[in-house]
């Protein structure tokens, strides 16, 4: 890979073949490969003309893996795929189900080639079911489960961007479930396919919500329970310059805190877990937050056992203090982008290379995983692969 580094991480020696798509299959990549793991990226596109409509560095969740473009509608290029699988301890499918099977490169048509192959099959309906084939997007997957009915303002439930579903319940249910099927694979000699629906993992992501609401302690109506927004102690408040912080003093020590910070005396107060003062708590606590800008809150709160900080957008988090501290954002081609994480205290990880073009690393990633010269030129002669040179 051009511009890429020496790889580091726990998963160093790891080789997977990611099967190109969009949202959290690459997310699942970027991370794996953040942590050492050696990528390819199957492109479909063998086309140099053609690429993703935007500065190749800013689709920052193709980072840190090769890019090898390989037509999939022809023989030559199926059995290339076919052969890098032979070497992979995993395989990464983004399609709806069926979709590789009429490909040839189907579970079955893989574990042919490696029986310890760990198949990760992506999708928000899950492999089967009345909405397998359906289209959707994390919203409607986020829909059936329960989660996005509880977010948002009394009158409608609000979109919580695509980090719910596609990224939370997506992408980061799709590793857990790989890495685990490959630490047992190395155990007994056998792979199997792992399964991971959006819907089902942002149904786990809310797994304490349930108990919550199987315990009468759910009050079933957007913004009336204390995480919710429906709290005055668990929100966000606007302040004098306009801009937002946001305050959560759940515990009862926190919000005594919080109390002596805005300068309330609690004897004068209703008990905090009334809910029938929260609409008066919250409109109380809206004036004074309104009486000073944001930077005077940080002074005041910022630090404190309150359970304080401020609202910041993509421009500000970088630069605040304590991300800054732990250089939680870097630069890669010029595009600041959040760093590894987890971290690591023998294996750090990074990143091993910015996103690359479509096809620029045809050549070097089959030559690297056992292919001759001679047989990648009578691919790229046949136009089974492509080759962005």
């Amino acid at each position: 890979m051009s511009e890429s580094k020496k790889p580091s991480g726990p998963l160093t020696g790891v080789k997977i073949i990611e099967l190109s798509g969009i949202g959290p299959a690459p997310l699942c990549c970027a991370l794996l490969s953040d942590m050492g793991a050696e990528i390819i990226r199957i492109d479909r596109n063998t086309d140099p003309g053609l690429g993703i409509g935007r500065p190749n560095q800013t689709d920052v969740t193709r980072r840190g893996r090769a890019s090898v473009s390989v037509d999939l509608k022809k023989p030559e290029g199926v059995e290339t795929v076919l052969r890098l699988i032979e070497q992979a301890e995993a395989v990464i499918d983004p399609f709806r189900p069926g979709v590789t099977e009429k490909l040839g490169l189907g579970p079955e048509d893989c574990f042919k080639r490696n029986k310890k192959l760990i198949y990760g099959r992506m999708t928000g309906w899950g492999q089967d079911g009345a909405l397998s084939q359906a289209a959707g997007h994390d919203l409607n997957y986020l829909a059936v489960t329960g989660v996005l009915n509880a977010i948002g303002p009394k009158e409608t439930p609000v979109p919580p961007l695509n980090v719910v579903a596609d990224m939370g319940g997506g992408a980061m249910f799709l590793a857990v479930g790989l890495l685990a099927g490959i630490i047992n694979a190395r155990v007994t000699g056998e792979g199997q396919v792992v399964d991971a629906a959006m819907t089902e993992g942002s149904a786990y992501l809310g797994m304490g919500l349930w108990g919550l609401a199987a315990a009468d302690n759910w009050v079933n109506e957007r913004a009336s329970n204390f995480l919710d927004g429906g709290s005055h102690f668990y929100r966000c408040y606007k302040t004098k310059d306009e801009l937002f912080v946001s305050i959560a003093s759940i515990e009862a020590k926190f919000y005594a805190i919080l109390l002596d910070k805005l300068g309330l005396d609690p004897a004068d107060l209703p008990a905090q877990m009334d809910r029938d003062s929260w609409p008066a708590m919250i409109a109380r606590f809206d004036g004074l937050f309104a009486e000073k800008t944001r930077d005077e809150w940080c002074e005041i709160m910022e630090g404190t056992d309150i359970c304080f900080a401020p609202v910041l957008d993509y421009a500000e988090a970088p630069n605040h203090p304590h991300n800054a501290d732990r250089s939680s954002f870097i630069e890669v081609a010029g595009v600041r982008q959040p760093g590894p994480a987890p971290r690591f205290s023998r294996t750090p990880s990074q990143v091993q290379c910015p996103p690359p073009t479509i096809g620029a690393d045809t050549k070097e990633g089959l030559r690297d995983w056992g292919f001759s010269e001679d047989e990648v030129e009578t691919l790229l002669a046949k136009g089974a692969v492509g080759w962005q040179g």
